[in-house]
Protein backbone atom coordinates (compact mmCIF):
# COMPACT_ATOMS: atom_id res chain seq x y z
CA UNK A 1 0.00 0.00 0.00
CA UNK A 2 1.26 3.17 -0.58
CA UNK A 3 1.50 5.88 2.12
CA UNK A 4 -0.28 9.29 1.94
CA UNK A 5 3.22 11.15 0.57
CA UNK A 6 3.83 8.79 -2.13
CA UNK A 7 0.22 9.26 -3.21
CA UNK A 8 0.07 13.31 -3.21
CA UNK A 9 3.45 12.72 -4.49
CA UNK A 10 1.45 11.35 -7.55
CA UNK A 11 -1.08 13.67 -7.77
CA UNK A 12 -0.95 16.86 -10.10
CA UNK A 13 0.99 19.70 -8.71
CA UNK A 14 -1.62 22.31 -9.22
CA UNK A 15 -5.10 21.96 -10.29
CA UNK A 16 -4.97 25.33 -11.46
CA UNK A 17 -7.77 25.00 -14.24
CA UNK A 18 -10.18 23.72 -12.18
CA UNK A 19 -9.26 26.83 -9.67
CA UNK A 20 -9.51 29.56 -12.32
CA UNK A 21 -13.05 27.86 -12.88
CA UNK A 22 -16.18 30.52 -12.01
CA UNK A 23 -17.78 27.41 -10.73
CA UNK A 24 -14.97 27.16 -8.20
CA UNK A 25 -15.92 30.29 -6.88
CA UNK A 26 -17.79 30.80 -3.25
CA UNK A 27 -21.38 31.88 -4.63
CA UNK A 28 -20.64 35.26 -2.91
CA UNK A 29 -17.28 35.62 -4.66
CA UNK A 30 -19.09 35.09 -8.18
CA UNK A 31 -20.37 38.28 -9.64
CA UNK A 32 -21.63 36.85 -13.55
CA UNK A 33 -23.12 34.41 -10.82
CA UNK A 34 -25.39 36.92 -8.65
CA UNK A 35 -26.08 38.72 -12.12
CA UNK A 36 -28.09 36.37 -13.47
CA UNK A 37 -31.46 36.63 -14.16
CA UNK A 38 -32.63 33.97 -12.12
CA UNK A 39 -30.85 35.42 -9.54
CA UNK A 40 -32.67 38.46 -8.96
CA UNK A 41 -34.72 37.96 -6.45
CA UNK A 42 -31.74 37.27 -4.12
CA UNK A 43 -30.58 40.67 -5.33
CA UNK A 44 -33.88 42.24 -4.65
CA UNK A 45 -33.35 40.90 -1.00
CA UNK A 46 -29.83 42.11 -0.43
CA UNK A 47 -30.97 45.77 -1.07
CA UNK A 48 -33.52 45.22 1.53
CA UNK A 49 -30.94 43.70 4.05
CA UNK A 50 -28.07 46.02 3.85
CA UNK A 51 -29.78 49.24 4.48
CA UNK A 52 -32.20 47.34 7.02
CA UNK A 53 -29.51 46.34 9.33
CA UNK A 54 -27.09 49.68 8.85
CA UNK A 55 -29.99 51.88 9.85
CA UNK A 56 -30.54 49.69 12.66
CA UNK A 57 -26.64 49.52 13.83
CA UNK A 58 -26.96 53.04 13.42
CA UNK A 59 -30.51 53.41 15.90
CA UNK A 60 -32.52 54.69 12.93
CA UNK A 61 -35.97 53.88 14.34
CA UNK A 62 -38.12 56.98 12.24
CA UNK A 63 -37.79 59.45 9.27
CA UNK A 64 -38.84 62.55 8.06
CA UNK A 65 -38.23 62.15 3.86
CA UNK A 66 -37.61 65.32 1.86
CA UNK A 67 -38.47 64.87 -2.13
CA UNK A 68 -37.89 67.30 -4.35
CA UNK A 69 -36.16 67.94 -7.80
CA UNK A 70 -32.37 67.64 -8.17
CA UNK A 71 -32.47 70.41 -10.99
CA UNK A 72 -32.99 73.27 -8.18
CA UNK A 73 -29.48 74.76 -7.57
CA UNK A 74 -27.67 75.86 -4.48
CA UNK A 75 -26.84 79.04 -3.50
CA UNK A 76 -23.16 78.58 -4.54
CA UNK A 77 -24.43 77.10 -7.81
CA UNK A 78 -26.82 79.64 -9.08
CA UNK A 79 -24.20 81.77 -8.36
CA UNK A 80 -21.55 80.15 -10.69
CA UNK A 81 -24.23 79.75 -13.33
CA UNK A 82 -24.87 83.79 -13.62
CA UNK A 83 -20.77 84.52 -13.65
CA UNK A 84 -20.73 81.92 -16.74
CA UNK A 85 -23.43 83.45 -18.63
CA UNK A 86 -22.06 84.34 -21.77
CA UNK A 87 -25.38 86.07 -24.09
CA UNK A 88 -28.62 86.93 -22.90
CA UNK A 89 -30.62 83.62 -23.88
CA UNK A 90 -27.85 81.86 -21.23
CA UNK A 91 -27.96 84.51 -18.89
CA UNK A 92 -31.97 83.89 -18.65
CA UNK A 93 -32.10 80.83 -18.23
CA UNK A 94 -29.31 80.99 -15.29
CA UNK A 95 -31.90 83.58 -13.76
CA UNK A 96 -35.00 81.36 -14.40
CA UNK A 97 -32.61 78.43 -12.21
CA UNK A 98 -31.26 81.07 -10.38
CA UNK A 99 -34.77 81.92 -8.92
CA UNK A 100 -35.66 78.30 -7.55
CA UNK A 101 -32.73 78.97 -4.92
CA UNK A 102 -35.40 79.97 -2.46
CA UNK A 103 -36.64 76.38 -2.27
CA UNK A 104 -33.33 75.19 -1.90
CA UNK A 105 -32.87 77.37 1.09
CA UNK A 106 -35.95 76.24 2.05
CA UNK A 107 -35.46 72.73 2.12
CA UNK A 108 -32.31 73.27 4.21
CA UNK A 109 -33.82 75.45 6.80
CA UNK A 110 -36.40 72.28 7.27
CA UNK A 111 -33.67 69.39 7.20
CA UNK A 112 -31.88 71.83 10.19
CA UNK A 113 -35.26 72.13 12.31
CA UNK A 114 -36.47 68.74 12.17
CA UNK A 115 -33.19 67.73 13.14
CA UNK A 116 -33.32 69.85 16.00
CA UNK A 117 -36.68 69.31 16.66
CA UNK A 118 -37.88 65.97 15.67
CA UNK A 119 -35.17 63.63 17.83
CA UNK A 120 -32.80 63.11 15.60
CA UNK A 121 -30.09 64.84 17.86
CA UNK A 122 -31.43 63.46 20.93
CA UNK A 123 -31.58 59.23 20.99
CA UNK A 124 -33.18 57.52 23.65
CA UNK A 125 -31.82 54.06 24.27
CA UNK A 126 -29.59 54.42 21.64
CA UNK A 127 -32.88 54.64 19.21
CA UNK A 128 -33.53 58.20 16.66
CA UNK A 129 -36.07 59.43 15.30
CA UNK A 130 -37.33 61.71 12.71
CA UNK A 131 -33.86 61.68 11.19
CA UNK A 132 -33.53 63.36 7.84
CA UNK A 133 -33.65 60.98 4.84
CA UNK A 134 -33.64 62.03 1.29
CA UNK A 135 -32.98 60.42 -2.60
CA UNK A 136 -29.51 61.29 -2.01
CA UNK A 137 -28.82 63.06 -4.54
CA UNK A 138 -28.52 67.44 -5.91
CA UNK A 139 -30.62 69.69 -5.45
CA UNK A 140 -33.20 69.79 -3.08
CA UNK A 141 -31.89 66.05 -1.81
CA UNK A 142 -28.99 68.33 -1.01
CA UNK A 143 -30.48 70.66 0.78
CA UNK A 144 -32.58 68.87 3.53
CA UNK A 145 -29.22 66.58 4.00
CA UNK A 146 -27.17 69.83 4.16
CA UNK A 147 -29.57 71.73 6.77
CA UNK A 148 -29.70 68.31 9.14
CA UNK A 149 -25.64 67.96 8.50
CA UNK A 150 -25.33 71.87 9.80
CA UNK A 151 -27.57 70.67 12.81
CA UNK A 152 -24.98 67.95 13.89
CA UNK A 153 -27.31 65.21 13.45
CA UNK A 154 -26.87 62.14 10.92
CA UNK A 155 -29.01 62.31 7.88
CA UNK A 156 -29.90 59.23 5.18
CA UNK A 157 -29.70 59.27 1.60
CA UNK A 158 -31.25 57.14 -0.33
CA UNK A 159 -29.27 56.65 -3.96
CA UNK A 160 -30.56 55.14 -6.71
CA UNK A 161 -28.15 53.79 -9.71
CA UNK A 162 -29.53 55.91 -13.29
CA UNK A 163 -28.02 55.72 -17.17
CA UNK A 164 -26.21 58.90 -15.86
CA UNK A 165 -24.77 57.89 -12.77
CA UNK A 166 -26.12 59.90 -9.79
CA UNK A 167 -23.71 60.85 -7.27
CA UNK A 168 -24.45 61.53 -3.70
CA UNK A 169 -24.39 64.53 -2.08
CA UNK A 170 -21.44 65.84 0.13
CA UNK A 171 -24.05 65.95 3.40
CA UNK A 172 -25.66 62.81 3.51
CA UNK A 173 -23.76 60.74 6.73
CA UNK A 174 -21.43 58.75 4.38
CA UNK A 175 -22.43 55.37 6.87
CA UNK A 176 -26.15 56.18 6.29
CA UNK A 177 -25.59 56.65 2.17
CA UNK A 178 -27.20 53.96 0.50
CA UNK A 179 -27.25 52.84 -3.50
CA UNK A 180 -29.86 50.80 -5.09
CA UNK A 181 -30.25 49.18 -8.44
CA UNK A 182 -34.43 49.02 -7.76
CA UNK A 183 -36.14 51.99 -7.71
CA UNK A 184 -39.20 49.37 -5.70
CA UNK A 185 -36.76 48.58 -2.99
CA UNK A 186 -35.39 52.49 -2.53
CA UNK A 187 -39.22 53.32 -2.31
CA UNK A 188 -39.90 50.63 0.16
CA UNK A 189 -37.13 51.54 2.22
CA UNK A 190 -38.10 55.39 2.14
CA UNK A 191 -41.76 54.64 3.01
CA UNK A 192 -41.36 52.06 5.54
CA UNK A 193 -40.08 53.94 8.12
CA UNK A 194 -41.52 57.35 7.23
CA UNK A 195 -43.34 59.48 10.21
CA UNK A 196 -43.53 62.35 7.76
CA UNK A 197 -42.80 63.48 4.23
CA UNK A 198 -42.25 67.14 3.27
CA UNK A 199 -42.56 67.06 -0.82
CA UNK A 200 -40.74 70.43 -2.88
CA UNK A 201 -41.29 71.45 -6.21
CA UNK A 202 -39.77 68.63 -8.85
CA UNK A 203 -40.90 66.57 -11.80
CA UNK A 204 -41.80 63.51 -12.96
CA UNK A 205 -39.32 61.95 -9.89
CA UNK A 206 -41.00 63.62 -7.45
CA UNK A 207 -44.70 63.01 -8.62
CA UNK A 208 -43.78 59.77 -8.42
CA UNK A 209 -42.92 59.28 -5.31
CA UNK A 210 -45.72 61.57 -4.25
CA UNK A 211 -47.96 59.97 -5.29
CA UNK A 212 -47.11 56.73 -4.06
CA UNK A 213 -46.89 57.62 -0.76
CA UNK A 214 -50.28 59.60 -0.73
CA UNK A 215 -52.07 56.00 -2.46
CA UNK A 216 -50.20 53.62 0.35
CA UNK A 217 -52.07 56.44 2.92
CA UNK A 218 -55.00 56.61 1.20
CA UNK A 219 -55.15 52.25 0.83
CA UNK A 220 -54.34 52.06 4.17
CA UNK A 221 -51.37 50.06 3.54
CA UNK A 222 -49.29 52.11 5.78
CA UNK A 223 -50.63 54.64 8.58
CA UNK A 224 -51.74 57.82 7.79
CA UNK A 225 -48.55 59.84 7.46
CA UNK A 226 -48.22 63.61 7.80
CA UNK A 227 -48.00 64.69 3.82
CA UNK A 228 -46.98 68.58 3.47
CA UNK A 229 -46.38 69.96 -0.40
CA UNK A 230 -44.13 73.01 -0.17
CA UNK A 231 -45.24 75.51 -2.58
CA UNK A 232 -48.94 76.16 -2.45
CA UNK A 233 -48.92 78.19 -5.98
CA UNK A 234 -46.43 75.16 -7.55
CA UNK A 235 -48.72 72.24 -6.82
CA UNK A 236 -51.78 73.74 -7.27
CA UNK A 237 -50.70 75.42 -10.98
CA UNK A 238 -49.40 72.02 -11.66
CA UNK A 239 -51.98 69.90 -10.18
CA UNK A 240 -55.82 70.24 -10.14
CA UNK A 241 -56.33 67.92 -6.99
CA UNK A 242 -59.96 69.15 -6.74
CA UNK A 243 -60.50 68.01 -9.88
CA UNK A 244 -59.89 64.16 -8.64
CA UNK A 245 -62.80 64.89 -6.72
CA UNK A 246 -65.18 66.69 -9.22
CA UNK A 247 -64.71 63.04 -11.70
CA UNK A 248 -65.78 60.51 -8.90
CA UNK A 249 -62.08 59.70 -9.05
CA UNK A 250 -61.12 60.62 -5.70
CA UNK A 251 -63.25 60.82 -2.02
CA UNK A 252 -63.74 64.48 -0.91
CA UNK A 253 -61.52 62.95 2.55
CA UNK A 254 -58.73 61.75 0.44
CA UNK A 255 -57.54 66.00 0.22
CA UNK A 256 -57.19 65.76 3.70
CA UNK A 257 -54.40 63.62 3.28
CA UNK A 258 -51.75 66.40 2.42
CA UNK A 259 -51.60 69.80 3.57
CA UNK A 260 -49.71 72.74 1.92
CA UNK A 261 -46.56 75.01 3.37
CA UNK A 262 -44.85 78.13 2.31
CA UNK A 263 -41.89 78.10 4.77
CA UNK A 264 -39.62 76.06 6.44
CA UNK A 265 -41.31 76.62 9.99
CA UNK A 266 -44.90 76.46 8.25
CA UNK A 267 -43.97 73.02 6.99
CA UNK A 268 -42.30 72.20 10.74
CA UNK A 269 -45.47 73.19 12.25
CA UNK A 270 -47.77 71.68 9.99
CA UNK A 271 -46.35 67.80 10.42
CA UNK A 272 -46.30 68.23 14.24
CA UNK A 273 -50.26 69.77 14.19
CA UNK A 274 -50.63 66.54 12.16
CA UNK A 275 -49.01 64.18 14.16
CA UNK A 276 -45.76 63.73 14.08
CA UNK A 277 -44.53 62.96 17.16
CA UNK A 278 -41.01 64.94 18.19
CA UNK A 279 -38.82 65.26 21.34
CA UNK A 280 -37.74 68.85 21.49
Amino acid sequence: MLSNEKLDAQMPEAASAQERSSSYLLPVEDTQFLLRDEMRAVRFALEYAKAELLLRDWGIRSTIIVFGSARVPSPEQAEQLLAAATDSAVRKEAERRAARVSWYEAARAFGRIASERGGALKPKERWRDNVIATGGGPGIMEAANRGAREAGAPTIGFNITLPHEQKPNAYSTPELTFRFHYFAMRKMHLAMRANALVVFPGGFGTMDELFELLTLCQTGKMPRTPIVLFDRKYWQRLINFEGFVEEGMASPGDLELFSFADSAEEAWETVVSRGLKSRL
